[in-house]
């Protein structure tokens, strides 16, 4: 009897989709569907465009006829009806070589043609991910060839832009601004909780967004686009699901991957964990001495000790593990409404600050430890679409609900000490958006917004006698319950000029408040202030044109205006910035403004050679810098058992930023091509006496070019990887009075030498399921630390990685 009803319903089933002929068009490259394929016959008297699932009902179209598929990433594809019915119902189509016609969400949050987009946008796909094996998210940014990557430790990754960096730069995960009241001045390391395994697309903006993501968006935008669940294409539920495994010599990581996605005809879910365990970094053999490690402190029997290191190239100490884990559900009740929860959850253990644990006082090593606690974030985002033609006010909306808690420690202990400080900051941000659009003419259309942004600070500090147990109140690195609003609304415009001529530009305005208490940190300091209350606003604007000259020559030009407001960090923090200064708070900043210029041009010669041209200027006001200060007139206190001297963030004139970036690509044939990408950034910070010193975050030369054979099952990479020096006039004041982490040149100053890697990466497609890469980095084993950097880089590199789909 039961196989009777089995019988039934699978001859059910397969009636229905007979009548229904669905069919699903997919990515041939990694198996993704694609929403928006015209698919249409000889005479385009007959057609349909794909769902979001990437499926349409051909059963309006003859068994005979011929059906075409176009999209605008996508090459052109035609087969017969029949042809299709009988290969599974299944369409595959191969990405079209020209960039130009990639679809961006990142300038609009709404899907774009990148030809008409006057910006330059660096993309990262989940295909590149599996190539290039990141062990975070910095390194997946690293791995675009226009992000630079500073790293204090391991466990950590802040990306530089343009000259600017950390909290002048956006990181968006969604849609969600990532950013939060604390992101400091200095390098930040949140990135690395963003899971590189979960990421669909990356995509980031070079140079200003602040009129679609407000504050912060001066150097750049960094948009993470994770994973969605995908729907059944039959009746019922489909399982499906892939499978990772990564080791790694030089810090003999451990990665494991697995996600999970259930798909029905209108609910989808998705499930994604990921852990890596990383050792200690072996640095390579050829090199400054400078970089070695050749002792640390290790506490034995209660007493600091130094110990001599048995292999100098060994970074002691540098290992951590981390956990990320993400669920999403959807639910589409109908085709005009979209429903996606996303809950992300990311946890590491404690992991040291490297370039605090090779400090030295007097010729000895300064810190018995210093370490952050567990970084973690967790997450709850729900984003509501609805596409509705023909409502007066829009066409396509988008309800975003966020909260994002984010947690994260430092610990540090003097050599012979037994005080350990800590200080513990947890953010608790809220954010709520709306945004639009609206086709005003057939080659018109508007996308406008609000948002609201919350963050709430809770702050602690203490100080413990590890010889005791004993534990007392310190002053903690904010003002605890300290809050940062942001209140906002947006309108762009894109038109469509002429066949070869479109505009995009808008405005933004953006309003701050703060609120601060300082009380219950003048236990501690006698601050002449009680609280600090900010209520500022900014208006900013961009206005761009690309023209498609000809065949072969495109332009780009773009003005754009952003600001940074002052940030919890700015105002009210207490730490030590460099050995002998402590930063203290400063009520009295204002927001920075930027005005930005670039002009770019796109050359390509009959899909052989394509040459990318960018050049730009940006001139930042009322820059916030950090600077000597005075408390309550002395410019010097005591600050964890040392005197101090006192510093603060200060409004201190102007910055000046510019340079230029070439991407170049040959394709000699089908299966061979060359890629190269080369930075060049340079700028200046006038000084309160008129001078001018170098800018802290701007990067030397560097680039990278990958000669690449594809080839059926086969993808090899041969690149290099290279980077320029900067000698000692050429450092920042804030990096020469740094010179631990930097070589040091035949005067004894410190300086970022000039470096190279040579590197091979293979990867091989056993079965339609089973995926096989290994890559060999820094082949020459080179001993080299990236400009800004506490850690060196990792030395020859062998990394081995498999991955399985079902």
């Amino acid at each position: 009897m039961m196989r009777v009803v089995l019988f039934i319903l699978c001859f059910v089933g397969f009636s229905i989709t007979i009548c229904a002929q669905n069919i699903l068009v997919v990515d041939a490259q990694n198996g993704d569907p694609i929403s928006g394929v015209a698919v249409y016959n000889v005479d385009k008297s007959k057609s349909g465009i794909t769902d979001l699932d990437g499926q349409v009902d051909i059963s309006g179209f003859s068994r005979n006829e011929q059906l075409y598929f176009q999209h605008i990433s996508y090459h052109i594809f035609s087969n017969y009806k029949f042809n299709i019915l009988n290969s599974g119902n299944k369409v595959e189509l191969t990405p079209s070589s020209s960039t130009l016609d990639e679809i961006v969400l990142s300038i609009s949050k709404f899907g774009q043609n990148k030809r008409d987009i006057p910006q330059q946008i660096a993309a990262i796909t989940s295909e590149d991910v599996l190539f290039k094996n990141p062990q975070t998210a910095a390194d997946l940014l690293e791995s675009s060839g226009q992000v630079y990557v500073q790293k204090s430790q391991l466990g950590g990754g802040s990306p530089l832009i343009r000259g600017f960096s950390t909290n002048r730069l956006l990181i968006t995960v969604d849609g969600v601004r990532f950013n939060t009241a604390i992101f400091r001045g200095g390098n930040v390391q949140n990135v690395i909780s963003i899971d590189p395994f979960s990421v669909e697309r990356t995509e980031v903006i070079l140079g200003p967004g602040s009129v679609v993501y407000g504050s912060d968006a001066v150097g750049g935008v960094m948009n993470f686009y994770t994973q969605k669940p995908s729907f059944s294409f039959q009746e019922g539920f489909d399982f499906s699901g892939n499978v990772s495994a990564r080791y790694s010599t030089a810090n003999e990581e451990k990665t494991g991957h697995f996600d999970l996605n259930i798909g029905g005809k209108q609910w989808a879910f998705l499930t994604s964990v990921s852990y890596s365990d990383f050792d200690d970094l072996k640095m390579g053999s050829h090199g400054p001495d400078d970089y070695l490690r050749t002792e640390y402190v290790e506490t034995i029997d209660g007493v600091d000790t130094v110990v001599q290191n048995d292999d100098p190239e060994v970074q002691r100490f540098t290992g951590y593990d981390q956990v990320n884990f993400m669920q999403k559900v959807r639910y589409i009740p109908s085709e005009q409404w979209d429903i996606n929860l996303g809950l992300f959850y990311t946890t590491t253990s404690d992991y040291p600050r490297y370039d605090r644990l090779i400090r030295r006082r007097d010729g000895q090593l300064r810190s018995a430890e210093w370490y952050y606690g567990p970084q973690e974030w967790a997450s709850g985002n729900l984003q509501i679409s609805h596409q509705q033609d023909g409502v007066a006010l829009f066409d396509d909306s988008k309800l975003t609900l966020s909260y994002q808690r984010s947690k994260e420690s430092r610990n540090d202990r003097d050599f012979g000490d037994t005080v350990l400080f800590e200080t513990d900051e947890i953010v608790h941000a809220y954010t709520g958006g709306l945004d639009f659009t609206k086709k005003l003419a057939p080659k018109s259309t508007i996308f406008y917004g609000v948002e609201y942004v919350y963050n709430r600070v809770n702050s602690d500090g203490t100080q413990t006698d590890i010889s005791t147990g004993v534990s007392s109140p310190d002053a903690s690195r904010y003002p605890d319950g300290s809050t940062w609003q942001s209140l906002a609304a947006y309108a762009s415009l894109q038109s469509k000029l002429s066949s070869t001529v479109s505009f995009q530009g808008g405005l933004r305005y953006n309003h701050i408040l703060i609120d601060a208490d300082f009380t219950e940190n003048n236990q501690f300091f006698n601050f002449p202030f009680n609280d600090a209350e900010v209520s500022t606003g900014a208006l900013t604007g961009s206005a761009g044109i690309t023209w498609q000259a000809s065949d072969i020559l495109g332009w780009r030009f773009n003005f754009g205006t952003a600001f940074r407001a002052p940030n919890i960090d700015d105002i009210g923090k207490i730490f030590d910035s460099e050995p002998g200064s402590v930063v203290v708070p400063n009520p009295d900043v204002e927001a920075e403004y930027s005005y930005n210029f670039e002009v770019g041009a796109n050359f390509n010669f009959d899909e052989v050679v394509k040459l990318d041209l960018a050049t730009y200027y940006t001139s930042l006001k009322d820059a916030l810098v950090r600077r000597d200060f005075s408390l309550n007139g002395q410019t010097q206190i005591e600050y964890q058992g040392e005197l101090s001297n006192v510093q603060a963030i200060q409004n201190a004139g102007r910055s000046r930023v510019y340079g230029f970036e070439v991407g170049m690509e040959v394709n000699f044939c089908e299966s061979v091509q060359l890629t190269s990408q080369v930075n060049v950034t340079d700028g200046f910070t006038e000084e309160e006496d008129g001078s001018r010193v170098a800018v802290r975050h701007v990067a030397p030369f560097f680039g990278n070019s990958h000669l690449l054979f594809k080839k059926k099952k086969w993808k090899l990479d041969g690149f290099v990887e290279y980077n320029g020096q900067f000698d000692f006039e050429d450092l920042a004041p804030s990096q020469q009075n740094i010179p631990f982490i930097y070589a040091l040149d035949s005067n004894g100053n410190p300086f970022s030498p000039s470096w190279y890697t040579l590197n091979f990466a293979g990867q091989y497609q056993i079965t339609d399921a089973l995926q096989f890469t290994t890559t060999l980095e820094n082949i020459t084993d080179q001993r080299y630390r990236p400009y800004s950097s506490g850690i060196s880089a990792p030395g020859r590199n062998l990394i081995v990685a498999a991955s399985y789909s079902f």
